[in-house]
């Protein structure tokens, strides 16, 4: 069985990390990394101009309408660097939902906005209560005539700081079981009542909490049918819920076998040992990553792949990043901007970062129990 992607993927892989040695300049990386936001309008303006901003999306909306293999050579390099693509990358997400959910004002005024990079979406669905229980929702909306009254607050809302608007999932309807009576609704950060404070991860990322006080919005702010939030928000996290931290590892190996030769213990066998266990990871990680894009460009509905591709992905790199940092030993304790930190201190950085992969686009838990039941057929 030939596992190669083709001269075609080999090309435009090549042609990606050209573009990312020449874009993400050590000057661009530092002021990332200091910051704690992913996010660079010079960097992704180059990926419009060589059409690698939106490439699964069709022509015909703005995207570049590349295949699928394609589209996953893309995000494979993009991650594998850490390019600064978060905000931008979730705004397309939300923009999907608003193509088949949204009002025609959000088809004609947001999604080309969102495609042009010139507007921002942040995602408001966990809260400091409910955890991975997004359904869980306490954020009331009640309804005042043609208006909505929106109260509570929203966690880890990456990027808010800089958004135009927050895809907020609420509880309309708080008679109904957990999964029912949520409404979503976009709406726009800058609205009275709505309060950003900043809250700094272990990684360093700059994500945030926003206070919803008496936020008053039209009912044409609303995605979907009233009470008909969680069948939108199911819809938006099939994406998600395939993510794969597979290039992450590719990163973190690619660094420690960089260390090992230049401390001249390449040939170590110890060391050999650990950097082929990490290799096998990286293996398996893709392939569980790629599987899905076979599946997608074969027509095949995905069910659990996509959840056991991140669940493998994000797992292996929590104990890829332990076991490396312990081969290193007391040095990998070094941090950027320290000159003696290895490799830069990308590998005392991956295992800070490595600790909240578990827990992005779904716990470790929630994946389990979606491969169990959905997969399994095994009982809630």
């Amino acid at each position: 069985m030939d596992f190669r992607l083709g001269d075609n993927a080999d090309s435009l892989r090549a042609a990606l990390r050209a573009y990312l040695d020449e874009a993400l300049t050590d000057e661009v990386e530092e002021r990332l990394y200091r910051s704690g936001v992913s996010h660079d309008a010079d960097f992704i303006g180059g990926l419009i101009d060589r059409g690698w901003f939106a490439p699964a999306w069709s022509e015909d909306l703005g995207g570049a309408g590349l295949d699928p293999t394609s589209v996953m050579v893309i995000f494979e390099e993009l991650n594998r660097r850490e390019a600064p693509m978060y905000a931008t990358s979730v705004s397309l997400m939300v923009a999907k939902a608003l193509v088949k959910f949204g009002t025609d004002e959000m088809r004609r005024e947001i999604v080309p906005a969102v495609l042009r990079a010139e507007t921002i979406c942040v995602l408001g669905f966990t809260e400091p209560e409910a955890g991975s229980d997004v359904a869980n929702a306490q954020t009331r909306a009640v309804r005042d005539g043609d208006e909505w009254m929106i109260n509570g607050s929203k966690m880890f809302t990456t990027n808010a700081q800089l958004g135009d608007y927050i895809y907020l999932l609420t509880r309309s309807n708080p008679d109904e079981r957990k999964h029912r009576g949520l409404t979503t609704f976009l709406v726009p950060l800058d609205h009275p009542g709505i309060e950003v404070q900043a809250v700094h991860t272990i990684s360093g990322e700059r994500t945030n909490i926003v206070y919803f006080n008496d936020v008053r919005v039209p009912d044409s702010a609303r995605i979907g049918d009233v009470d008909g939030g969680w069948s939108v928000l199911t819809a938006s996290l099939m994406d998600e819920q395939m993510a794969s931290f597979a290039p992450w590892i590719v990163r973190l190996l690619e660094e420690v076998e960089a260390w090992a030769a230049e401390t001249g213990r390449i040939d170590d066998p110890g060391v050999r040992e650990r950097l082929g266990r990490v290799a096998a990871q990286v293996e398996v990680a893709l392939l569980l990553r790629r599987r899905c894009t076979w599946m997608d460009e074969e027509g095949i509905t995905r069910n659990v792949e996509g959840p056991m591709a991140k669940l493998f992905s994000s797992e292996s790199l929590t104990q890829a990043s332990q076991d490396m940092f312990d081969l290193i030993g007391p040095d990998a304790l070094r941090s950027y901007p320290d000159p003696e930190a290895v490799r830069g201190g990308r590998i005392e950085y991956m295992m800070r970062f490595a600790l909240g992969t578990t827990i992005y686009a779904g716990t470790s838990e929630i994946q389990r129990t979606q491969i169990a039941q959905r997969g399994l057929g095994l009982p809630r």
